[in-house]
């Protein structure tokens, strides 16, 4: 299957690949169609949707994103959580699949998209300066709360938030896409109710909705 937040993209960069590969065959040889194959494939590839097998385990964090974990450390989280966190960030190149999920099951408190930069998303400082979109998930009784941040890069130029405030997610649930390379973070609160182990180290390559990033008891 193909990611439902991008059917536009998939009619409009396939009718141009064909455009193209039929009128090389045309005008020049068929072998000069092999290009615009090549690239019509990638297209697809990219915004595909694959099934994910969800695991069952209420007192995990799942990863909310395809990719490779680049960093995971402490640090203070003063706009949403306001305090000392785990940060988990995940790169996604293009080879990647960019749709996000939902790390837990809950109730979206909060959604704040931010203009910015579109620096390479493989450095710290995309976090910081890059356009992003925050997506806040407590808890189902509320004692605690994530954060999900989706982070475009050099060449993502679009999220999509799948979410609003007020709306149920469960537990591998698709929230939304970052198309084209990006990055994407989950702070979890140090202090409070919850005790986070994680599972993961930098390096590990993750799936979104299958891959446990840790233990999250409350």
């Amino acid at each position: 299957p193909f990611a439902e937040y991008a059917v536009r993209e998939i009619l409009l960069f396939s009718l141009l690949w064909i455009l193209v590969g039929v009128a090389a065959v045309i005008w020049l040889h068929p072998l000069a169609a092999t290009l615009p194959l090549a690239l019509l494939v990638f297209t697809l590839c990219f915004f595909r949707d694959p099934w994910r097998a969800i695991p069952e385990h209420t007192d995990v964090l799942l990863s909310p994103a395809d990719g490779k974990i680049v960093e995971l450390r402490e640090v203070e989280e003063e706009e949403f959580l306001k305090g000392p966190c785990v940060k988990v960030g995940i790169f996604l190149s293009v080879f990647n699949v960019h749709i996000n999920r939902a790390p837990w099951s809950g109730r979206v408190a909060e959604t704040s998209y931010r203009k910015g930069k579109f620096l390479n998303a493989l450095f710290e400082r995309s976090s910081v300066e890059n356009e992003s979109n925050a997506i806040v998930i407590a808890d189902e009784r509320g004692r605690t709360k994530v954060l999900v941040r989706q982070i475009a890069g050099a060449i993502a130029r679009r999220i999509v938030c799948a979410c609003r405030p007020g709306d149920r997610v469960e537990r591998g649930q698709k929230i939304g896409m970052i198309k084209f390379g990006s990055r994407t973070e989950l702070y979890v609160p140090l202090r409070g109710e919850g005790t986070f182990e994680p599972a993961v180290r930098v390096g590990d390559k993750v799936k979104a909705g299958e891959t446990i990033l840790g233990s999250y008891r409350i």
